[in-house]
């Protein structure tokens, strides 16, 4: 059968090239798996879902109301499938495996980041990256609008309203992205489309064509390969013991989400309520935090004309500011031209700037993430509604300017306390000879 199998499809050649690839062993390499395997658990409990929920804003009776009032279709069939054995569980653990997701692609890109791996010849996964991350984080918006009770109808408000403000043509890409004015009856049924068939559709082609890059570039190695074999592939083959390494991390993680759901839920939609006139509070999760944060602290007059467009705050907070920052990170490569490794991740205190701006970064999305609970540091008088915004603007500044002097400060420290330690070893050989 073996040979009948090989003689069609070439079975030992897969075996050779693929199934035997060497893995690196380092804890850090894992994030990537995991961020796999998360994608995959999503999928599978998302199809579970789908066969229980209803895209429509068709007006139903409430399951939860003995009174009979008309709630939202895709609303009323969340709460069936709360009331479903582990139906709302089910809803946990999609939750929070997004959430996990994000968090393991976002660690992931930092390892990337600060092991200088985007470098030639890898820009073009760093790309892809990248991508994965913002639309794994629309594929999250989409995916928490579904349940369409008054969270989420002010979530779509929202989202509506930041396309909707682009100069010129925001109304029309508002319209034709949300299926008419906000809400239409095709709002639903067009956000649904767009979570369960084209963004995941797209996560999983750029999926693919990451890994494919991975196979054809292979992993940078670590630091200890070095020494072991200079300019050589150490690692454990795929198929025989990385496969069993990979299954055993995949179900480790999975039980521990399992776990967490059980005790931590999701926002209750039956708490919500089905979409109404008062709007409560939204916020994002943690991965969009910082963009709330930003908008929580423009001015709202902030709004001028200009050759018949309209720019205002949310055009700048919500679409300018984060565009800038994306782009930052797609010309990361272009910036550092430097080429001098290909081979080994690179330790990042030898490059302090590179640390250190990287630090700075992740302070300054630190303050703006802060900025988003304003309201609350206001109520709690920890800030004063007159100079809050001052207060966070200017954190926004000095703290990462300060973060980076300090990062380049340690580094220093770090690099004294090495070469003072190389030259009493070579003091100390020097003596023994």
């Amino acid at each position: 059968m073996n040979q009948w199998l090989d003689e069609r499809l070439h079975i030992s050649r897969l075996n050779d090239k693929f199934l035997r690839k060497a893995f690196p062993v380092h804890h850090s390499f894992f994030l990537g798996e995991i961020t796999l395997f998360s994608l995959i658990v999503l999928i599978l409990t998302g199809v579970l879902l789908a066969l229980s929920y209803e895209p429509s804003g068709v007006l139903v009776k409430n399951p939860m109301d003995p009174m009979g009032s008309l709630v939202p279709a895709a609303y009323a069939s969340i709460m069936n499938i709360n009331a479903m054995p582990f139906g709302d569980m089910l809803r946990r653990i999609h939750h929070w495996m997004a959430n996990l997701m994000m968090g393991a692609g976002l660690m992931h890109m930092m390892r990337i980041y600060f092991t200088g791996a985007y470098k030639k010849p890898r820009e073009i996964n760093w790309w892809i990256g990248l991508l994965l991350i913002v639309f794994t984080a629309l594929t999250a918006v989409t995916g928490y609008s579904l349940p369409f009770d008054n969270f989420a109808s002010t979530t779509l408000k929202v989202v509506v309203g930041i396309a909707s403000s682009i100069p010129w043509v925001g109304e029309w890409i508002g319209q034709a992205a949300f299926a008419g004015k906000f809400p239409s009856s095709g709002l639903i049924p067009r956000v649904y489309g767009y979570h369960i068939m084209l963004l995941p559709g797209i996560l999983l082609a750029l999926t693919g064509a990451h890994m494919l890059l991975m196979i054809k570039q292979k992993h940078t190695q670590p630091r200890y390969a070095k020494e072991l074999a200079y300019k050589k592939i150490v690692g454990v083959p795929l198929i025989t013991q990385q496969t069993p390494i990979m299954l055993m991390l995949a179900l480790l993680f999975t039980g521990l989400v399992i776990l967490f759901a059980a005790f931590i839920p999701v926002h209750p939609s039956e708490v919500f309520g089905p979409p109404g006139n008062s709007s409560p509070i939204v916020k994002p999760d943690f991965y969009l935090l910082w963009v709330f944060g930003i908008l929580a602290i423009l001015p709202g007059s902030l709004e001028f004309n200009f050759l018949g467009g309209v720019f205002n705050a949310e055009f700048f907070g919500a679409i300018v500011t984060p565009g800038v920052v994306i782009g930052l990170l797609f010309a990361v490569p272009l910036i550092d031209r430097s080429s001098e490794n290909q081979y080994y991740a690179e330790n990042p205190t030898d490059y302090p700037v590179r640390l250190a701006i990287g630090i700075a970064f992740f302070m300054m999305i630190a303050v703006f993430s802060v900025a988003g609970y304003r309201p609350e540091l206001v109520q709690s008088n920890i800030l004063k509604e007159s100079n809050a915004n001052t207060i966070l603007w200017i954190s926004a500044v000095v703290l990462p300017a300060l973060t980076y002097f300090a990062v380049i400060g340690i580094v220093r420290g770090i690099r004294k306390f090495r070469e003072t330690d190389q030259r009493e070893m070579l003091a100390a050989a020097a003596a023994d000879d």
